[in-house]
């Protein structure tokens, strides 16, 4: 049976730069490992990580939204939702998916962050990894771990990364692929 990584991340990002790569290294090795990889469809690191896994021979899903209609998906695409409101497509990138990772992003990754974690908190979907990769997030949960009231075992349902590689071995090992 397939399992089915999410990734989160910005589409503004440019194809040239360091981390339009490290997202096309994702979706490669997340391919050969046998991840379905599942993302938001669009451009910048969606495109990187949906091109790196047809690279590495892999399938990948984008979970795209009827407002950005005018909006073309990424041609590295073997399937494509479209979903009715953002709502209804946070939730098929959470719940569909056996696994996330966050890479850097804007507004939009951030809302994927804080609402998957929140639902991973709360129970309202099965427990899964939930990777984020990159050296920033480090400085980012240490910010959160002083300014806010999150938990400890809160910040547990998260695990931090700083490569490609790592985030492929820490889904290897927590999901037994």
């Amino acid at each position: 049976m397939e399992k089915v990584i999410s990734v989160f991340g910005s589409s503004q990002v440019g194809e040239r730069s360091r981390d339009y790569e490290e997202a096309r290294l994702l979706g490669r090795l997340l391919a050969e490992a046998g991840f379905t990889v599942m993302n938001g469809g669009y451009a910048g690191t969606m495109e990187a990580v949906s091109r790196g896994a047809k690279e590495g021979g892999g399938r990948v899903i984008g979970v795209t939204l009827q407002l950005f209609a005018h909006l073309a998906a990424n041609r590295w695409l073997d399937e494509e939702i479209k979903t009715p409101t953002y709502l209804a497509r946070l939730e098929q990138l959470t719940a569909a998916s056996d696994g996330c990772i966050a890479l850097k992003g804007g507004v939009g990754t951030l809302t994927e962050l804080s609402v998957t974690w929140s639902l991973l908190q709360i129970g309202a979907v099965p427990r899964k990894p939930f990777i984020l990769l990159g050296q920033h997030w480090h400085r980012i949960m240490g910010v959160l771990s002083q300014e806010t009231f999150i938990r400890p075992q809160d910040f547990a349902l998260l695990q931090v990364v700083e490569t490609a590689e790592e985030a492929v071995e820490a889904l290897n090992s927590l999901l037994g692929a």
